[in-house]
């Protein structure tokens, strides 16, 4: 039976996730949030192209663990999880590398996971090895805060922050209780669909952030669709953070070579927070 999320206490205030947020508003900066399929095309590979992420500016990168039947994710992430699977990549697997590299990185760290895996692993198991392995926090992709049941719990038991989807096709209410159960940012899906780069921003974004900021004092970060320097340089004006993935995922796989693909993937990064800086300076008032 789903747990009534409103009445669940919230994460503690020290997360990194927090802590890093809290930094970008002192400096006036714009947030980028990377995503990678973790084990795409090996676990050591992505351990490479996280490390060269963190050095080239992302503040956040998303550890997405490979599943076999995506329902958000769009083409070119669905490749990546195929090769990912092909590969021998599991949860077990990509806990272990949110370990090895914590070890060698303070960037702060999400697993962006289908809820099955995290059910067969067990909730509490779950979240103790993935505290322990030095993740902050956790997006759960097909879990609404109506049904996290004991998924939330344990999650802020053990310091995790629980990141969860606001999409425009939200209600005011539906954005208050999504508000209520997210800890550390709001992830808030720019358009209805699948991901997968975009050559243009829905012209209604702007409405459905102003929403969002009505019912949170989260920060909030933007994902769907966001591929481009022009397309972060706008969110700079609205929202706190950008999240690029399926472009990211692209660069893996269109290199020749596990280097070619770090060195495009960092030489990406860095013009997109550039991008970020500048459209900071038109912050909407009150934003």
């Amino acid at each position: 039976m789903a747990t009534n999320s409103t009445a669940l206490p919230k994460t503690p205030t020290t997360t990194r996730i927090k802590r890093r947020f809290e930094e970008l508003g002192r400096r006036g900066e714009m947030g980028l949030v990377a995503f990678l399929t973790a084990g795409d095309p090996s676990l050591a590979a992505t351990e490479s192209f996280v490390l060269a992420l963190a050095d080239a500016g992302a503040d956040v990168v998303e550890l997405g663990v490979p599943f076999s039947d995506p329902v958000a994710d769009g083409p070119a992430i669905q490749r990546s999880s195929e090769r990912a699977l092909r590969a021998g990549a599991t949860l077990s697997g990509v806990l272990d590398l949110v370990a090895s590299i914590r070890r060698k990185s303070d960037v702060s760290l999400i697993l962006f996971s289908y809820y099955n895996p995290v059910l067969q692993m067990g909730i509490e198991r779950f979240a103790c090895r993935a505290a322990e392995a030095g993740t902050d926090g956790v997006l759960i992709t097909d879990l609404t805060p109506e049904e996290d049941g004991d998924y939330r719990p344990a999650m802020h038991a053990h310091g995790l922050d629980t990141v969860f989807l606001a999409a425009p096709t939200s209600t005011d209410e539906r954005l208050a209780r999504i508000a209520e159960a997210s800890s550390g940012f709001l992830y808030v899906i720019s358009r209805t669909g699948v991901t997968g780069a975009r050559e243009s921003l829905p012209e209604d974004l702007p409405a459905l952030i102003r929403r969002v900021r009505r019912a949170s004092r989260l920060p909030i970060a933007v994902g769907f669709g966001i591929s481009l320097p022009g397309q972060v340089s706008i969110l700079g004006g609205l929202a706190d953070a950008a999240v690029v993935g399926s472009a990211l995922v692209l660069e893996i796989e269109q290199a020749a070579s596990v280097d070619a693909a770090r060195e495009a993937l960092s030489a990406r990064v860095r013009a997109l927070k550039d991008a970020g800086k500048t459209g900071m300076s038109r912050r909407e008032p009150g934003t």
